[in-house]
């Protein structure tokens, strides 16, 4: 059995945290649905009708996940770089230049090239609609800002341009004293007091310091258990049963308790990238399209707001009213933008994350030539 399993899989693909890539992908999609109600600020005719949202029975859940999905984003994020870079940090095998290489390759060139596509459409929508589509400031101060993935300095309500790049403006922050403290320790202690220090901010980049880090906690668990497979299996059924008890008493209450929502995520999802992140077998076709759905989280976290400002200008172009409850709708800007995310990871992300790093790195070892997964 297990010879037929392991020959089922491709071993240079092999993927450790597939588990994750999947739980990327979902919570992607979850952002996408979330986002879909901004076609509705481009048919100034209609007001939102909730429960009248395209496949409302399936997805009433996600069109109200936003905040949710971009903090498990960030759980995520620290999980992912506590597990890839802690130590090569800490022991100096990574040092700042190449570091900062690997991010700014990976998250440059597409917010670059979202940046500027929104900057020539938007005047086209102004034109016909005399404001900007949902983002307003639009001006030459953000665009210095957002050029510089600062597009947040200002305040979290002035959103300009690609507005959804917000998350990950924060995210380079945390990014920048993620690799300082590293140098100093990598203590769990470290965590745990700046996840404390987090809690009493209010905010968005606090949030994002919280999140991070607790996911970090959670790599730091599954590394330490690594040496110990009945520890480790303990660990997760309990951590899935403390994730399945709050999701299942938090649905018993209707989500009445809106109030600790962020609070029961702060706790679960931790637990849940604890026990995902375990080795998961899968044959090779499957391992590939899972691997595939991860690597489209970014590019449909910024395609997906150029798409809908594209689609919008072609139904104004045409004076027809946009069929925003019709499913079929619904189901083309979800395939297009995932459609268009997969080619855009294969044919430009990847190609210019090759290039850049091969320009400035001196060394083109295996942390060059493949894409960090964060």
């Amino acid at each position: 059995m297990q010879g037929e399993l392991t020959a089922s899989v491709a071993p240079a693909r092999a993927n450790k945290l597939l588990g994750l890539e999947l739980l990327r992908f979902l919570t992607a999609f979850a952002i996408l649905v979330f986002h879909y109600r901004q076609f509705f600020v481009g048919d100034r005719e209609v007001g939102l009708l909730q429960d009248h949202l395209p496949l409302y029975w399936l997805l009433a859940p996600l069109y109200g996940s936003g905040p949710y999905a971009v903090r498990m984003f960030w759980c995520i994020s620290g999980f992912i770089f506590f597990w890839k870079y802690r130590d090569a940090i800490a022991d100096r095998v990574l040092d700042g230049w190449k570091f900062f290489v690997l991010r700014f390759s990976r998250l440059y060139p597409l917010h670059l090239a979202t940046l500027l596509l929104v900057a020539l459409l938007q005047p086209l929508y102004v034109g016909l609609h005399g404001s900007s589509f949902v983002y307003q400031n639009n001006d030459l101060t953000h665009f210095a800002l957002q050029l510089l993935m600062a597009g947040t300095a200002t305040s979290q309500d002035a959103l300009s341009f690609n507005g959804p790049i917000w998350s990950v403006s924060v995210e380079v922050l945390v990014y920048f004293v993620f690799f300082v403290l590293l140098l100093a320790s990598r203590s769990w202690w470290l965590n745990v007091a700046l996840i404390a220090i987090s809690l009493t901010i209010p905010g968005e980049v606090a949030d994002c310091f919280t999140y991070f880090y607790v996911g970090g906690l959670a790599a730091m668990a599954r590394q330490s258990l690594q040496s110990s497979p009945a520890h480790a299996l303990a660990a997760e059924g309990t951590a899935w049963l403390a994730v399945v008890s709050a999701v299942c008493g938090y649905w018993l209450m209707g989500g009445q308790l809106r109030s600790i929502g962020l609070l029961l995520l702060l706790i679960c999802t931790p637990l849940l990238l604890y026990s995902l992140s375990r080795d998961i077998v899968l044959p090779a076709r499957l391992q590939r399209i899972v691997e595939a759905a991860g690597n489209v989280t970014y590019s449909s976290y910024l395609l997906h707001f150029p798409i809908q400002l594209a689609m919008v200008l072609g139904f104004s172009l045409m004076q027809a009213p946009i069929p925003l409850y019709d499913d079929a709708f619904f189901a083309t800007f979800i395939g297009i933008t995932l459609l268009a995310s997969h080619f855009t990871y294969r044919y430009f992300e990847e190609p210019a994350q090759r290039l850049i790093r091969a320009a400035l790195l001196p060394v083109r070892g295996e942390a060059v030539r493949r894409p960090a997964m964060a």
